[in-house]
C-alpha cells in the first residue's frame, strides 16, 4: 500500500497519530470496481480500499443483486480497515463523516416491507425509449433512458405489475445510504438524474411533477411521486447518521461504531464535478471509464432540448449540460487482455499497469485517422445513436494495413467517438464556452495518452490534475469533509479552491492539427458504417 502524505509533507504513519474524528470516507460503487478513500482535512488520501464486481446481462437486464452489493461493499471497506490497521496501528471505530456515491440513474424499486420488486436495473439499460418520447414532448426537457423516471414511466407503459406496490423508487447511492442510516435522502447532482430539478427551487421541478401524474392519473395508482421518491439533501446539510444495522452492514466485524454523519449522497458525475474542481460556470470535465461522459457548467440556458444531452445540476445547483455514453473502454480492455494473453504465451513477464502503458502509448505512433480502420466498441446499447444493443467489432479494407499503433489508435478512437458527437452539438451548435476541459478515470492512468487522445477528438486543450487518479470515491469524500468542515456560507466551490486544491494545476495538452482532422476523418467512417453495427445487432444474437 502506497503511503500518503499530508499537505505539509509529514509522514503521518511516523509523525502523527490519525485522530479518526478528522478524517472523513468517501465509498463510490463504479461499474467495475467498488473504491474507497480516507481523507484528512486538507483532502489528502490517508488509505484507500477497493473490490473489483461487474454488473451481469440478465433476462436481457442489466443489474448486479443485492448480495453483490453489501458483499463488494463490505470488502471494498474491510480492505480499506486493513490497510488503515497496518499502515497505522489503529482499528476504525469512528469517522468524521462519511458519503456514499455510485454510478448515476437507475431504478430500484421496494414495497412497503423494503423488499425490492424487480432486479436493479443500472444505467446501463436501453429499454424505455418509448417512455422518453412521451416525457420529453410532456416536459419539454430531455429524459434519457438512463433516468429513473424513465425507467418507472416506461414500467408503468409495460404494464408490470409490480408497480402498483411501490413505496419507494430510488438509485443505487440513495439505496445504500438509506440502509446505513435509514434516511430516504440524496443530494442534488444525484436527484437530477432520476427526475428534472429546478435551479431555482433546489427541488424537483413541480410543474413536471404535476405533468407526470396527470399523465399517469387513469391508471389508478395508490402512490404520488413525491411520496415514493427520496427527499432533496443540499451539500452542506447532515443527510442522516449511521444507525446500528448499517454500521453491522458496512463493518461486519463490529468495531465501527454508529452515529457517524453522512452527507448527501451523490452520483458519480457529482463526484467527478467535485474531483476535478469542474463545479463553476465554464467548467467541464470528462470522466472516461466503463462509461464516458463529458459535463459542461453552463453560464447561460440551452436554446433547445436535445435528446443528445441530459440537464442536470452540479451539487450545489449550477445548470449542466452532460454528454453520457454507455460504451468506452470495455472493448480496449477487451483487445488488452487478448493481447496480454499472446505475450504471456510468448515467455514475457509483466504486470497489468506496464502492459497498458504499452499499448497505450503505442497508439500515439498511429496514424491520424488510425490507418483507415473502422472499429465500433459498443458492448451495450447507444442512446446517442439509436442503438438499442451492441456488438463490437471491425471493420477494414484489404488496403489498410493492419499495424499495432493503429489497431490501439483506432480502439481508443472508437472509445471517444459517440461523445463527441454529443460535444460537437454543445461546442459549436450551441457556442457552450470552455476554455478546457479536465480529464479523469481509468483513460487518463497513461501518462499523456488519454490526454492527447481526447484533446483530438473534442479539439480543445486537456487537463489533467495531479489528483486525477484519485477518482469519484475521492470526489465523495470531499463532500463529505465540505460538510464536516466548512466555515460559515462557504460554498463547495470556494472550499475546493481554499483548502483542497491550492496550486495544483497539472499539466495541459493541446490538440493538434494533424491528428485532430484525423480524427474527424475517423468520426466520418463511423457515423458512416453504424449501418453495419445494425446489421451485426440483427444477425448476432
Amino acid at each position: 500500500m502506497e503511503k500518503f502524505y499530508g499537505r505539509k509533507g509529514f509522514d503521518m504513519e511516523k509523525e502523527q497519530a490519525l485522530d479518526l474524528k478528522e478524517l472523513c470516507l468517501g465509498i463510490e460503487f463504479g461499474s467495475t470496481r467498488i473504491k474507497s478513500v480516507l481523507v484528512d482535512p486538507m483532502g489528502k488520501i490517508i488509505a484507500a480500499g477497493s473490490h473489483t464486481w461487474e454488473n451481469r446481462l440478465e433476462n436481457g437486464v442489466w443489474t448486479y443483486s443485492l448480495e453483490e452489493i453489501w458483499k463488494g461493499l463490505q470488502s471494498c471497506y474491510k480492505d480499506l480497515k486493513k490497510h488503515v490497521q497496518e499502515q497505522y496501528g489503529v482499528t476504525i471505530t469512528t469517522l468524521g463523516a462519511i458519503g456514499i456515491s455510485a454510478m448515476q440513474h437507475g431504478y430500484m424499486a421496494f414495497d412497503r416491507q423494503g423488499s425490492l420488486l424487480v432486479p436493479f436495473r443500472t444505467w446501463r439499460n436501453t429499454m424505455t425509449e418509448s417512455a422518453c418520447h412521451i416525457l420529453m414532448e410532456k416536459f419539454h426537457y430531455p429524459i434519457p433512458q438512463r433516468w429513473t423516471i424513465a425507467h418507472l414511466y416506461q414500467a408503468i407503459l409495460n404494464q408490470e405489475p409490480h408497480v402498483k406496490d411501490l413505496d419507494f423508487v430510488i438509485t443505487l447511492a440513495g439505496y445504500v445510504h438509506w440502509q446505513l442510516t435509514g434516511e430516504k435522502k440524496v443530494g442534488l447532482n444525484e436527484a437530477s438524474g432520476m427526475f428534472p430539478v429546478d435551479e431555482n427551487a433546489l427541488d424537483f421541478h413541480s410543474d413536471m411533477v404535476d405533468t407526470f401524474m396527470e399523465l399517469i392519473q387513469d391508471q389508478g395508482y395508490p402512490w404520488k411521486l413525491l411520496d415514493i421518491f427520496p427527499k432533496i439533501c443540499m451539500a452542506e446539510k447532515t443527510a442522516g447518521y449511521l444507525s446500528s444495522q448499517g454500521a453491522t452492514l458496512l463493518d461486519p466485524e463490529g468495531d465501527l461504531k454508529p452515529g457517524i454523519p453522512f452527507c448527501p449522497p451523490e452520483g458519480d458525475g457529482g463526484t467527478g464535478m467535485v474531483a476535478t474542481n469542474s463545479i463553476k460556470p465554464s467548467t467541464g470535465h470528462i470522466s472516461a471509464g466503463t462509461s464516458v461522459f463529458s459535463m459542461l457548467v453552463l453560464n447561460k440556458k440551452l436554446s433547445r432540448v436535445y435528446s443528445e444531452i441530459d440537464q442536470v445540476v452540479t451539487p450545489e445547483g449550477q445548470p449542466v449540460a452532460m454528454v453520457h455514453c454507455n460504451n468506452c473502454s470495455s472493448e480496449v480492455d477487451a483487445w488488452i487482455r487478448l493481447l496480454g494473453e499472446a505475450a504471456e504465451a510468448l515467455g514475457a513477464v509483466f504486470d497489468k499497469d506496464q502492459l497498458y502503458q504499452i499499448l497505450y502509448t503505442k497508439a500515439l505512433e498511429g496514424d491520424p485517422d488510425a490507418g483507415g480502420l473502422y472499429i465500433c466498441n459498443y458492448h451495450s446499447g447507444e442512446h446517442t445513436t439509436g442503438m438499442e444493443e451492441g456488438r463490437p467489432l471491425m471493420v477494414r479494407g484489404a488496403e489498410n494495413p493492419l499495424t499495432l499503433a493503429n489497431f490501439m489508435k483506432g480502439q481508443l478512437y472508437s472509445a471517444l467517438a459517440t461523445m463527441s458527437m454529443g460535444m460537437e452539438i454543445l461546442l459549436e451548435k450551441e457556442q457552450v464556452h470552455v476554455k478546457e476541459i479536465v480529464g479523469h478515470g481509468g483513460l487518463f492512468k497513461t501518462e499523456k495518452t488519454g490526454q492527447t487522445i481526447v484533446a483530438n477528438a473534442l479539439g480543445i486543450p486537456v487537463r489533467k490534475m495531479n489528483t486525477a487518479g484519485e477518482g469519484g470515491a475521492w470526489g465523495m469524500a470531499l463532500l463529505a469533509s465540505y460538510m464536516l468542515f466548512r466555515k460559515g456560507n462557504m460554498s463547495v466551490s470556494e472550499y475546493l479552491d481554499t483548502y483542497i486544491f491550492g496550486k495544483d494545476n497539472g499539466t495541459v495538452v493541446f490538440p493538434d492539427k494533424e491528428n485532430r482532422e484525423g480524427f474527424l476523418r475517423f468520426l466520418s467512417r463511423y457515423k458512416e458504417c453504424m449501418e453495419i453495427e445494425k446489421c451485426a445487432v440483427r444477425c448476432f444474437k
